[in-house]
């Protein structure tokens, strides 16, 4: 695609705030970006729903809210703040192109960047380190603090642009970037090895899928925990065992038992997660969609010599890696159903019913350049 093909406006779906559905606003009249200094613009084939567009469509990351994702995700939070709806927990700019996922093309580049980078197949990382003030923990996220995917063009710096060599469909390797690095991030930061035994809650999503793939390449022996709706695929992703939602951990596993738990969830029943746990455990949490207030006793903590991580930062290593087993064939995508992009509505709004197990990919243009 040369520069003189590039339109001077795109379709893009627009969020205006902080609230339900209605605040998603899908337009046809968004002005293209240009790639500035050391930023290359990509024509954008395919996206993908998150948990993290949802969280930050209602206002769930406020410290109002205390419930899980699902009570407010059609029509928002009355009790988030706008001061401090991000995951960030600092306010953020509206209106914003939402998209935390993408896989495109590069058709042009900014000043700095080697034009030969044009052409270049992509997926952009999606936890960036800040260009502002780059500390190890300083980050924004693409569709957050910037604009990402749910559009047809979308800019990014090139350091965070990466190169991918494969035969996968565009949606299929949109499938991959934040899901499969938050995953990674987990079991990097958990130390998960060889052997081990790990629980992974909410195993039938993005996130949870990947995890199972990751954790069993590293040679874990994997316990899933999905609705009971989901077993056969979650199975098939490479759970080792299958527990239902909602079941009491203790009724199927002994009391130290496991010696990672990867948890998603959170929610009532967290303190069976501590319970599980083998003495000189680690626990890591990377989301917490039945709720993010939870119970600790203390005495467990301390007297298990037990080590609870977040896992929101990730070292660029975790991308670059990731880049490489899709590039091996080491993991698969996980790609429920497909979507328009005039349909992100109603992608998020099956993806919160539950009703898949994987990824719900947007495609938005076919390869053509």
């Amino acid at each position: 695609m040369n520069n003189t093909d590039i339109p001077e406006f795109m379709s893009a779906v627009v969020l205006s705030g902080h609230g339900g559905f209605d605040k998603l606003e899908y337009r046809e009249d968004i002005e293209v970006p240009k790639a500035g200094a050391g930023e290359v613009l990509i024509r954008v084939g395919a996206s993908a729903i998150n948990n993290t567009d949802i969280n930050t469509r209602t206002g769930w990351y406020s410290k109002g809210v205390t419930a899980g994702t699902e009570e407010g995700a059609a029509s928002g939070f009355a009790s988030a703040s706008q001061d401090d709806g991000s995951w960030s927990g600092k306010a953020l700019n509206f209106p914003l192109i939402q998209g935390a996922d993408v896989c495109g093309t590069i058709v042009a580049v900014g000043e700095g960047v080697d034009v030969g980078r044009t052409g270049e197949r992509v997926l952009v990382r999606p936890m960036q380190q800040a260009p502002d003030t780059p500390s190890s923990y300083n980050l924004i996220t693409f569709g957050s603090e910037c604009n990402g995917g749910y559009a047809e063009y979308a800019v990014a710096r090139s350091s965070e642009v990466f190169a991918v060599n494969s035969i996968l469909s565009d949606a299929e390797l949109a499938s991959f970037p934040c899901a499969y690095s938050t995953a990674e991030g987990m079991l990097e930061k958990s130390g998960l090895k060889s052997g081990e035994r790990i629980l992974i809650t909410g195993a039938s999503g993005g996130v949870g899928s990947a995890a199972i793939q990751l954790a069993r390449r590293r040679g874990a022996e994997v316990i899933a925990v999905c609705g009971e709706s989901k077993f056969f695929e979650v199975r098939q992703f490479g759970a080792d065992q299958v527990i239902a939602r909602g079941q009491s951990l203790l009724d199927v596993l002994e009391k130290e038992s496991v010696q990672v738990v990867a948890d998603l969830v959170a929610g009532p029943q967290w303190p069976d997660l501590l319970e599980i746990l083998a003495r000189g455990g680690r626990y890591v949490a990377s989301g917490a969609i039945a709720g993010p207030i939870v119970e600790l006793d203390v005495r467990t903590l301390y007297l298990k010599d037990l080590s609870l991580f977040g896992s929101t930062w990730q070292p660029r290593s975790v991308f670059e890696n990731l880049i490489g087993y899709i590039e091996r064939n080491e993991i698969r995508p996980v790609v429920a159903k497909t979507y328009g992009l005039r349909d992100v509505v109603q992608a998020q709004k099956d993806f919160m019913a539950k009703r898949f197990s994987g990824k719900l990919a947007i495609e938005i243009s076919k390869r053509n350049c």
